[in-house]
């Protein structure tokens, strides 16, 4: 129970408390059960979704801003600090630098509002088809994502503390375990095309999975950052690749 305290306190703005010390051992349980919170966030991204399903695309962007509230943001401005990061020349110390600087550059924001306005098209083709599983298992898909990103073998960037704590502590077993766990739930995100599900659900923790990666060689290490990135990338095309497969 205080492991699952830890990843909500970690990854949600729910009125809970983790241990006052947390060293690598504890994160590591926390940060493998990373996608029952995403469970949590899915359910209710995909309440605001069955809520305002007339309003259009509003919903969409309401589910959006229920996650990103939920959150507090951290995932968004993880991913446009990412961003800005690999959009500079320069070697990792001066992209980490401008990561650090406080504020969103253009690479920043244009990654925010791609995005953003990608999952709430999403969201509201889902909501059309009245798809809610699909809504929930794609931002569930984001927080498998953060399990891949700190699997075995993975370093932490210089001066992180939370990079620090997580890189490279995901066994290849929990890794797979949840990978194959998201890929069997998928089977039924798409109505009447089971194959198709999982294989969104897969190409989509391969893309963050790579992004992330990149991110790792070009920022010199694993950071909070580029974890909130491999989050919003496979949520985005997670929730991109339901809502076209639902609609063709």
């Amino acid at each position: 129970m205080l492991t699952l305290r830890l990843t909500f306190s970690w990854l949600t703005v729910l009125p809970v408390r983790g241990p006052d010390e947390v060293d690598r051992r504890a994160a590591a349980r926390a940060i493998a059960l990373a996608p029952v919170a995403g469970v949590v966030l899915g359910l209710a991204a995909a309440a605001v979704l069955w809520l305002l399903e007339p309003a259009g695309t509003a919903a969409g962007f309401a589910a959006v801003a229920v996650l990103a509230l939920l959150t507090r943001g951290m995932h968004l401005d993880g991913l446009a600090d990412t961003f800005d990061g690999l959009g500079v020349y320069g070697p990792p110390e001066r992209a980490r630098e401008v990561m650090k600087s406080g504020g969103a550059g253009p690479f920043g924001v244009a990654a925010i509002v791609l995005t953003a306005g990608i999952q709430a098209g999403a969201f509201t083709i889902l909501a059309g088809a009245g798809n809610w599983y699909a809504a929930v298992l794609a931002v569930t898909l984001g927080r498998v994502a953060v399990v891949a990103a700190c699997r075995r073998g993975i370093e932490p960037a210089p001066d992180t503390r939370f990079g620090a704590l997580v890189a490279g502590t995901q066994s290849p077993v929990t890794v797979t375990a949840w990978t194959v766990v998201a890929a069997a739930a998928a089977v039924f995100a798409v109505p009447g095309l089971a194959w198709s599900g999982p294989l969104v659900a897969v190409l989509a923790l391969m893309a963050s999975v790579r992004l992330v990666d990149h991110g790792i060689r070009r920022l010199g290490g694993l950071s909070g950052d580029l974890l909130g990135t491999a989050v919003e990338l496979a949520t985005t095309l997670a929730a991109l690749g339901f809502a076209a497969a639902n609609a063709a």
